[in-house]
C-alpha cells in the first residue's frame, strides 16, 4: 500500500454522500468492475491508495454542514480490507460522523466489520445506520474461487445475524450473477432464504447478470482460463464485447427473486433500496436545525 494525502473526501448524490477511504482492493473478487480502465487507475489495484487524511477532511466537512444526512463508504473499495485491521481510517471516520450526528451506510464483503460493531450500533440508535453485505454464491468452495481473500458467504451471513441482533438494518447486494457459473435456482433461493431468516430490509439485483468493461474483462477472462477451462471461449460466442451479460436463466431467477420478496417485505428494486439507504431520519433532520 501507499499513502496519499486527498484534496477532498465526499461526493455528493441522491441526497447524501459517499467516501472512498482506500482506493484498490486486495478481496481478489474475479469479477471486479473497480478494475475497469474507465477509473484511471495509475498504480496497481492491490497496491492500495490509502488516504490519510480521510478523517481530517471528513471532520473538517461534517462540521461546515448544517444539514444532515446519509455518509456512505465502500462502492468502489471496500472499507474493511485487509490494511484496516491495523490503520483503522473506517473506523476513525465512523467515530466523526456520530460525532456530528450524521447517518452512515456502510457496504463490504468483510468480516472486519464487526470490529466495529459497537460504534455502528451506537450510531443507529443516535441517528442512522445500514450495513450493505454482498452475497453471491451459497458454495463455500466456489466463494473461495469468486471471492478468495475474504470471508466466504456463510460467515457474511453471521454478520447479518448479528446486525439484526443489534437491531442495525441491513440490505444485501446479490450480485453479480455470473453466467454458467451461480446462476442457478438452488443457489438463489439458498441465499435469498437466508435474507428471510436474518431479516434484511432489502435486496438489490441489476437484472441477474454482470457487467464488463475494459479492464475488468481481461481479468474476468483469465480467471475463467485458471478456474473453469473453455468457459471464456462461450462467453465470447454467446456475448461477444457487451457491456451487460445477462444470465440465460434470467428471466426465472428474477421471478424467484420477486416472488420470495413480496411474500416476505423485502425491498426488491434498486431504486426502492437506494431510497432507504439514503433516506435520513426526519426527526433527526429537524433537530439539526438547532445544532448551530
Amino acid at each position: 500500500m501507499h499513502f496519499v494525502d486527498a484534496k477532498g473526501i465526499l461526493t455528493a448524490g441522491g441526497g447524501s454522500f459517499g467516501m472512498n477511504i482506500y482506493r484498490g482492493c486486495t478481496h481478489g473478487c474475479v469479477y471486479c468492475d473497480s478494475r475497469s480502465t474507465c477509473y484511471h487507475f495509475t498504480h496497481p489495484f492491490e497496491d492500495i491508495e490509502v488516504k490519510r487524511n480521510a478523517p481530517e477532511l471528513l471532520e473538517k466537512a461534517l462540521r461546515a454542514k448544517r444539514k444532515k444526512c446519509m455518509i456512505g463508504t465502500g462502492s468502489m473499495s471496500d472499507p474493511y480490507m485487509h490494511c484496516e485491521e491495523k490503520l483503522r481510517l473506517t473506523r476513525k471516520c465512523l467515530e466523526i460522523i456520530r460525532k456530528y450526528g450524521f447517518g452512515a451506510a456502510v457496504q463490504t464483503k468483510s468480516d472486519r466489520i464487526l470490529q466495529d460493531i459497537d460504534l455502528l450500533d451506537a450510531i443507529n440508535r443516535e441517528s442512522k445506520c445500514v450495513v450493505q453485505v454482498t452475497l453471491t454464491t451459497w458454495d463455500d468452495a466456489l466463494c473461495g474461487i469468486l471471492e478468495p481473500n475474504v470471508c466466504n458467504t456463510k460467515r457474511r451471513i453471521e454478520v447479518l445475524e448479528m446486525m439484526q441482533e443489534r437491531g442495525i438494518p441491513t440490505v444485501v447486494w446479490l450480485t453479480p450473477i455470473l453466467p454458467f457459473i451461480n446462476d442457478s435456482e438452488e443457489n438463489i433461493t439458498s441465499i435469498l432464504q437466508e435474507c428471510v431468516r436474518t431479516g434484511v430490509k432489502g435486496v438489490i439485483d441489476f437484472g441477474m447478470g454482470l457487467t464488463l468493461r475494459e479492464g475488468d474483462r481481461e481479468y474476468y477472462y483469465a480467471a475463467l482460463d485458471r478456474h473453469f477451462p473453455g468457459l471464456k471461449e462461450k462467453y465470447i460466442r454467446r456475448y461477444g464485447n457487451a457491456y451487460e451479460l445477462s444470465s440465460p436463466h434470467a428471466k426465472e431467477l428474477r421471478g424467484i427473486f420477486q416472488k420470495i420478496c413480496r411474500e416476505n417485505g423485502i425491498l426488491s428494486t434498486p431504486d426502492e433500496c437506494f431510497s432507504y439507504i439514503r433516506e435520513f431520519p426526519e426527526k433527526y433532520e429537524q433537530m439539526s436545525l438547532f445544532d448551530m
